[in-house]
C-alpha cells in the first residue's frame, strides 16, 4: 500500500487553514518533573469540535465530487468523529446522517444534532453501529465516512504532527492517544519524512489494545472484548490503511492501566487546567505510567475534551482514589453516645476531610449495642492515607475494610 507522503499532508494543511485551529503547545512543569525532561502538551482538545477529527473528516469531504455530494454522506461515531464529520458537512454544504452508539454520551450526541447532521443511535457497541452505517451507505448511495481507514482521513490528520515540528522543534519523543490509527499514522508519516529521529509512540488503554497483537500478527487483528473508560479509542481492530503506517514508521506501542488514565485525567484539569476526555488523556497517562520510554523534549497529544459531566464527576473520584487522596472506611463502634463524635473529633485531628458519612444500626452481623459507619475521606496522598488508618487504629478504633 502507498502510504500517505509530506506532499498530501501539506497540501491537507493548506485546505485547513481556514477551518482548523492550530491548537497550542502547552508546557507542563508537573510531567517534566515526573519524567525528568521536558514535557508539553498539544491541545487538540480545544480543536473546534473539541477533539482532532474535524483535520481528516473536512479533507475527506473536501474530496468528495459534486456528485457524490448531492448523495450526502454517512458516518458512525461514539462522538469525536461525529462531531467532525458534522461540522465539515455544514461548512460544506453536504447533507450527513451519523450513527452513534445507543449509549453515546450525551453531551456528543447534543453537540453532533447542533451541526445539522441527523443522528441516529444503533447499536451497544461501536461495530454494531459501523454496520449500520455501511448498511445506509450502500442503500441509499450516501458516502461513508470511515472514522481512520482511508488515506485522506491520515493526511488530515497528519498536520497535528506538522505543527508539533513547527512549536516544538527540538522534539525527540511524540505520544499519541490511538485508537484505529488514524492519528498517529498520520502523526507518523509527517514526522519521520521531516525528521526521522524523533521517536514516535501509539498509546491504547490496555483493556482495548488491539494494535500489539496486530502488529504482532502482522495484519490487523480483532479484539473480541473492549471494556475502557477511554471509549475514543475503544476500537476492536486498526484499519488497513493506518496499519500500513503504523508497521513501518511507529517505534513502538504503550498500554495504560484505567487507574492511569483516571489519574492523568486529574492531573490535567488540576496543573494544566485542562478538560479532557479519557481517550484523550493516554499519552499523558503513558507519561505517568512509562517515563522511562520517553526522550525529552516530549510532546504528548491532547486528543480530545469531549466529556459527559456525570463521567467526568465520577472520573474525578475515582482518579483520586488512584492517587491516594481519597478514602473510604467502614469502621465499627459501640452503640453509645459521643462514640461517632470521637471519631469524627480523631479523624478532624488527622487532618482527613470528612466527605460523606452513613450510620447503620441494621446488619445482621452486627451485635447488640454496636453500629457500623460508613465515611468517605479526602487525604493529602498515600503516606497520609496510611497514616490515618495506623492511627485510627491506635485508637482502638475498629477498621472492618477500606477502599
Amino acid at each position: 500500500m502507498k502510504l500517505v507522503d509530506l506532499d498530501r499532508i501539506r497540501e491537507a494543511d493548506a485546505l485547513l487553514a481556514k477551518v482548523a485551529r492550530r491548537t497550542p503547545m502547552e508546557h507542563s512543569r508537573v510531567l517534566g518533573e515526573h519524567t525528568g525532561g521536558e514535557v508539553h502538551l498539544k491541545c487538540e482538545n480545544l480543536q473546534r469540535t473539541g477533539s482532532f477529527k474535524l483535520r481528516g473528516a473536512y479533507v475527506r469531504l473536501l474530496g468528495l465530487d459534486a456528485e457524490r455530494r448531492a448523495a450526502g454522506v454517512v458516518a458512525a461515531s461514539a462522538g469525536n468523529h461525529a462531531q467532525g464529520v458534522a461540522l465539515a458537512a455544514q461548512l460544506l454544504g453536504i447533507p450527513a446522517t451519523v450513527y452513534m452508539p445507543e449509549r453515546a454520551p450525551l453531551p456528543k450526541l447534543a453537540a453532533t444534532k447542533s451541526y445539522g447532521a441527523h443522528v441516529t443511535l444503533h447499536g451497544a457497541v461501536l461495530a454494531e453501529t459501523l454496520a449500520a452505517a455501511k448498511e445506509h451507505a450502500e442503500r441509499t448511495g450516501a458516502e461513508f465516512i470511515h472514522p481512520f481507514d482511508h488515506p485522506d482521513i491520515v493526511a488530515g490528520q497528519g498536520t497535528v504532527g506538522l505543527e508539533i515540528l513547527e512549536q516544538l522543534p527540538e522534539v525527540r519523543t511524540i505520544l499519541v492517544p490511538t485508537g484505529g490509527g488514524g492519528l498517529v499514522a498520520g502523526v507518523a508519516a509527517a514526522v519521520k519524512a521531516i525528521r526521522p529521529e524523533v521517536k514516535v509512540l501509539a498509546v491504547q488503554a490496555e483493556q482495548a489494545a488491539a494494535w500489539p497483537p496486530s502488529l504482532a500478527a502482522g495484519k490487523p487483528v480483532p479484539l473480541t472484548d473492549t471494556q475502557t473508560m477511554a471509549d475514543g479509542i475503544a476500537v476492536g481492530e486498526p484499519g488497513a490503511v493506518p496499519f500500513a503506517h503504523v508497521s513501518e514508521l511507529v517505534d513502538g506501542v504503550l498500554t495504560v492501566s484505567e487507574e492511569s488514565l483516571s489519574r492523568a485525567l486529574l492531573l490535567c484539569l488540576e496543573r494544566a487546567k485542562l478538560v479532557v476526555e479519557p481517550a484523550g488523556v493516554a499519552a499523558v497517562a503513558a507519561l505517568l505510567e512509562h517515563p522511562e520510554q520517553v526522550v525529552s523534549p516530549t510532546a504528548a497529544v491532547v486528543s480530545g475534551g469531549n466529556i459527559d459531566p456525570l463521567l467526568l464527576l465520577q472520573l474525578i473520584q475515582h482518579g483520586m482514589t488512584s492517587a491516594g487522596r481519597y478514602l473510604s472506611l467502614s469502621v465499627r463502634l459501640p452503640d453509645r453516645p459521643g462514640s461517632l463524635a470521637g471519631l469524627l473529633a480523631k479523624l478532624g485531628e488527622l487532618n482527613a476531610n470528612v466527605i460523606d458519612i452513613e450510620h447503620s444500626r441494621i446488619s445482621g452481623a452486627l451485635a447488640l449495642g454496636e453500629v457500623d459507619v460508613e465515611v468517605s475521606l479526602e487525604t493529602r496522598g498515600q503516606e497520609h492515607r496510611e497514616y490515618v488508618v495506623a492511627q485510627l487504629e491506635v485508637a482502638g478504633h475498629t477498621i472492618l475494610a477500606r477502599r
